[in-house]
């Protein structure tokens, strides 16, 4: 294992996006409004792409129950994307509505880790969710399978865990094992890492700017038609011809359909150049985390309830890279020059 190497002049982006957030879960949900069918399949916290097959197969089972074999779908994201596909591959006819394209999507500003994050506030957890959630994460567990691979920059990873104390043992990766190989805890002469406290797992890393022009592609290439539109409010959505809605427009949904409870959490991350040696993720260092892609060495660590600007912030930039550069300057690594 090698060492990162972290300092300002090798930092080739900083970016933030903002993560649609609800305290009680994500909705998956189908309602009659006017003479159209909307199903929602939005607010996924942190854990958007790591859910996006998931809960589009939620929202596919839920429009099966139609009659109908034509709908639009609102967004262009991973979650629209797998939602349009999974209804292209029951024979839809699907129509993407979406006032951007990838590049230009909050997917796109995403780690891509497959690991449901800040979906929901543990004191809004409900008997209810927790079984749609569970349901979700191991229907995009499954899927995202199929997809491992350069084509749809999918692959299998090794995380390593930094706890400041002993594991509780009441993680999603304790709660749901079976999703996470290889689960083990180390001693401190099993990893190279200055820390008492290490866990490693494996889960799979998705490459948005791979991962997602892959998707669209396959939409266009089953027939697929995009038309570039931003809606104003549900008066204007619910005017489009086709009979069935599947809402899957994130934070948009918390003007289009007034839900009060949707927030952003902003995440902010810098980029350093890529290292291809580089093959192992860290997270929990302090509430820091690195993934190695192929457009750079991803660096995060930012967590902003409510926070609507996209505008990097200078601080916690600084704070991003001087803890990664503190975490990776102590590690061990027998190859790195003196």
């Amino acid at each position: 294992m090698r060492r990162v190497r972290v300092s300002a002049t090798r930092i080739i982006r900083t970016i933030a996006g903002l993560r649609p957030f609800r305290q009680s879960g994500f909705v998956v949900k189908a309602q009659q409004m006017n003479d159209k069918i909307v199903i929602h399949n939005y607010g996924h916290g942190g854990g958007g792409i790591t859910l996006s097959w998931g809960t589009s197969h939620l929202a596919m089972e839920l429009a099966l129950q139609t009659q109908f074999k034509r709908c639009a779908v609102i967004g262009s994201g991973a979650v629209g994307l797998a939602t349009a596909r999974l209804m292209q591959d029951r024979g839809w006819d699907v129509t993407i509505y979406s006032k951007a394209l990838p590049p230009n999507t909050t997917s796109n500003i995403a780690g891509g880790q497959w690991s449901p994050t800040s979906v929901y506030d543990e004191e809004y957890l409900t008997p209810a969710f927790e079984v749609q959630f569970e349901q979700a994460m191991r229907h995009a567990f499954r899927y995202y399978q199929n997809l491992v691979g350069p084509r749809y920059g999918v692959h299998w990873i090794s995380n390593y865990a930094i706890g400041r104390q002993a594991p509780s043992g009441d993680s999603i990766n304790d709660k749901y094992p079976d999703m996470y190989p290889q689960l083990m805890s180390l001693s401190r002469d099993q990893h190279p890492f200055d820390a008492d406290y290490v866990r490693h797992f494996n889960t799979m890393l998705v490459e948005p700017a791979v991962y997602l022009p892959a998707m669209l592609q396959d939409y266009y290439g089953a027939g697929g038609n995009i038309v570039i539109r931003e809606f104003m409010d549900r008066g204007d959505v619910l005017t489009l011809d086709e009979p069935v809605i599947i809402n899957c427009s994130g934070l948009g949904s918390r003007t289009l359909f007034e839900d009060a409870e949707l927030i952003p959490i902003k995440g902010q991350l810098t980029f350093l150049l890529p290292q291809t040696e580089i093959n192992y993720m860290i997270i929990g260092n302090g509430g820091l985390y690195m993934f190695p892609r192929s457009d750079g060495i991803l660096l995060g660590g930012t967590f902003e309830r409510n926070q609507w600007s996209l505008e990097p912030d200078p601080v916690a930039t600084r704070r991003i890279i001087d803890g990664h550069r503190a975490f990776f300057e102590a590690m061990d690594d027998p190859w790195a020059s003196p």
